[in-house]
């Protein structure tokens, strides 16, 4: 790795095991049976540890998109063609797409990143562009990116996350856009799970059944010419088949748990930059909450390999955040019951169950 400095490997925070216990005790202590909140409960005490408090809240959520083009689009793995991805630049900064609507219905800081897409030179307001690269290469054909260009993307997360720190953001989603990227999602869930392309992979933006066979041949075949160079290595992994942006989200989810930043993560692909972080540092995963479970075929295996509990299952399937945006009402309910609701001891109900 041509990186001076490795600061992927840095080590991470420990969420607060006391604040967490708290949050436990104060859990059983509101007027309601113990567990009757379900998940609801889980979520505002597993925050609890990860904001050292006994009453967490997010009250500053920030999401950042992370866009990139693919090489593989060659191949015609995707329903809609690149320039698209450019195209949709411009939705999110000018408030246009499912997450700009979301973000500013939560009052989030959105912030769109173009981590290297084709065409010529824009400028488009409130889009921050980063070209590392003009779109990977064809990662069926050679490596999708040098080392060195993956570590570049990897900072571009990183550095988004110490901009949202800066803001005293509380709580960080990652989002997504790329024409072919669930191609290269797949691919990097094949390599990292060591499992097979009709696994694994689904219709991303929606292709034909005969398109789908093409795409599973395509990822089969590109998993066949790199596995051996990139064995179980992440970074490796991430360069051989991955793209720019879920580069990018990966080094976003490593800092936020260097940093002690919560995250939400979103559908297949922000769950595949999931498994690459862990993929580097296993103690990552105990940053991350999940959205949700997409309709992507594919996302329950990498959420199970994560032993992720998903809050939504909507069939959602859009990307760019959205599932992680839309969880981000239940995780905010979450933290309002555990604050609000009263005590037994407060509103003099008796919690001692009766004897049979």
């Amino acid at each position: 790795m041509t990186e001076s400095v490795q600061w992927w490997l840095e080590p991470v925070k420990q969420p607060d095991m006391n604040a967490k216990l708290q949050a436990e005790q104060r859990q059983l202590q509101l007027t309601k049976p113990t567990g009757a909140l379900g998940d609801l409960e889980h979520i505002a005490i597993t925050l609890a540890g990860l904001q050292a408090t006994v009453h967490p809240h997010i009250e500053k959520p920030w999401i950042s998109v992370f866009a990139g083009d693919h090489g593989v689009v060659e191949e015609n793995i995707s329903a809609y063609p690149q320039a698209v991805t450019r195209q949709m630049l411009q939705n999110f900064a000018s408030g246009g797409a499912a997450i700009s609507v979301i973000a500013k219905y939560h009052h989030a800081h959105l912030q769109v990143i173009d981590c290297g897409t084709v065409g010529e030179a824009y400028d488009y307001v409130d889009v921050e562009r980063h070209c590392i690269r003009a779109g990977t290469a064809n990662f069926a054909k050679q490596a999708a990116m040098t080392e060195h260009e993956c570590a570049t993307a990897l900072r571009l997360g990183k550095e988004s996350v110490e901009r949202a720190q800066s803001k005293a953001a509380d709580v960080f989603i990652a989002g997504e856009m790329g024409i072919g990227n669930t191609c290269s999602a797949s691919a990097l869930a094949c390599l990292l799970l060591n499992e097979s392309a009709e696994q694994l992979t689904g219709v991303g933006t929606g292709i034909t059944n005969q398109q789908l066979l093409h795409k599973i041949d395509v990822i089969d075949q590109a998993v066949k010419l790199h596995k051996s160079y990139v064995a179980d290595d992440a970074i490796k992994i991430l360069a051989a088949v991955g793209g720019l942006e879920i580069a990018a989200m990966t080094g976003a989810y490593v800092r936020c748990a260097q940093l002690g930043l919560p995250i939400i993560v979103d559908g297949f692909i922000s769950s595949v930059a999931a498994l690459c972080a862990v993929g580097i540092q296993p103690k990552v995963r105990e940053w991350m909450l999940f959205g949700h479970q997409s309709a992507e075929y594919g996302h329950q295996r990498v959420l199970k390999q994560l032993n992720a509990q998903p809050i939504l299952n909507m069939n959602l399937r859009l990307g760019e955040g959205s599932g992680a945006g839309a969880a981000l009402s239940m995780i905010q309910l979450a933290c309002v019951l555990h604050n609000q609701m009263a005590t037994f001891a407060e509103a003099a109900v008796s919690g001692d169950k009766v004897a049979d």
